[in-house]
């Protein structure tokens, strides 16, 4: 009897070589090792990235920009003060593209001469007024979930983890980044965002950037982007430039000018206590007793 059942005898014989690809270790299909990300390496592109505009933070981020399809969060100690110098490079290409950027419940009127300076024409920037926390995360749930944008731009400032990872399952249909700003203390909160930065300002009109979340190693130090506001380029001095130098200056002139220290003074000793009813005494003899009792005796 033969061990080959009858259908299987008039097929061809199988390639070894395709039996042995089978268990060649490592081997992965190339969609499922694009999406494969290991703890020790910066995470590639799986999905579209957008740039950011800087080559230094560019280098540091998975892919080389802001992750479509996910949200990144923004912290930032105070509002209204450098979220459109960090995004604005960015918003520059999508409106460049004809996409519209949705901004929801910004601090602080969007200034529509700076935007128009960045190269967002207001035509293409759609302004939700919602000031109300739950209002807010509706408002940017429902952006995120239509798809209805070419970059969303949300402040959630009271935004809590289980609400942040809802945002990010939603977010995972969208095409374009979700940018979401918040203070600088959600940093100890736990965050379902894939890509989390603190930013500062520097003095020399840079900006201070850390990522300390990234699909890949810790990144370590600080990013110092170049960063001069809209239209004060071609108004700033040289030296105006860089203030820290002016400082510098200043503060070593007031040091070189600054008068030597006085010598150490000597310790004050303690003068006898003379009550009133010594000075006041009408008898010397009884007064001049009483001080004699105060003045130490000398050996």
């Amino acid at each position: 009897m033969s061990a080959v059942p009858a259908w299987q005898e008039d097929l061809p014989p199988r390639p070894v070589a395709t039996v042995l690809s089978l268990h060649v270790p490592g081997s992965l299909p190339p969609g499922v090792e694009a999406a494969l990300w290991r703890g020790d390496q910066l995470g590639s592109a799986v999905t579209a990235v957008l740039g950011t505009g800087y080559e230094a933070l560019d280098a540091e981020l998975p892919g080389g920009g802001w992750p479509c399809h996910a949200l990144t969060e923004l912290l930032c100690a105070q509002p209204s003060v450098l979220e459109w110098r960090l995004i604005g490079p960015a918003l520059r290409q999508v409106v460049g593209q004809g996409r519209s950027v949705v901004v929801v419940g910004p601090p602080q009127h969007p200034h529509l001469p700076g935007l128009r300076h960045a190269g967002i024409a207001e035509q293409q920037l759609v302004w939700v007024r919602a000031q109300a926390p739950a209002e807010r995360l509706w408002c940017t749930e429902q952006l995120v979930k239509s798809n209805a944008c070419g970059a969303l731009v949300a402040w959630l400032p009271q935004a809590r983890p289980e609400q942040i990872r809802r945002l990010q399952v939603c977010a995972q249909a969208c095409d374009g980044p979700v940018f979401l700003f918040r203070p600088a203390a959600a940093r100890h909160d736990s965050s379902a965002a894939p890509l989390r930065l603190h930013a500062s300002l520097g003095v020399d009109w840079e900006l201070l950037v850390h990522v300390f979340k990234r699909r890949g190693p810790a990144h370590e130090g600080l990013l110092r982007l170049p960063s001069v506001p809209g239209g004060l380029a071609g108004v700033l001095t040289p030296r105006l430039q860089q203030p820290s130098r002016l400082i510098a200056a200043r503060q070593a002139t007031r040091e070189a000018g600054r008068p030597p220290a006085p010598p150490p003074r000597r310790p004050v000793v303690a003068q006898p206590e003379v009550t009133a009813d010594v000075v006041g005494s009408p008898d010397p003899s009884r007064a001049a007793q009483r001080i004699r009792q105060h003045v130490p005796a000398e050996h």
